[in-house]
């Protein structure tokens, strides 16, 4: 990437865009909790109708 030339607004230099901690905390609740919450239920659905295990918790025992 290349750098581009520093910005000034009324003398104040802003700040390089940048990943917050909030954006990371965001990014895990919209899209990483509903993917564990689907996956969760395809393999309670998968487990229910051919009493075949495939979630990660069969592997544990």
């Amino acid at each position: 990437m290349a750098r581009r030339k520093v910005k000034t607004i009324s003398g104040y230099t802003l700040k390089e865009p940048h990943i917050t901690p909030m954006a990371i905390w965001l990014l895990f609740v919209w899209v990483g909790v509903p993917i564990l919450i689907i996956g969760g239920a395809l393999d309670l659905l998968l487990q229910l109708t051919t009493g075949i295990c495939s979630g990660l918790w069969c592997f544990a025992n």
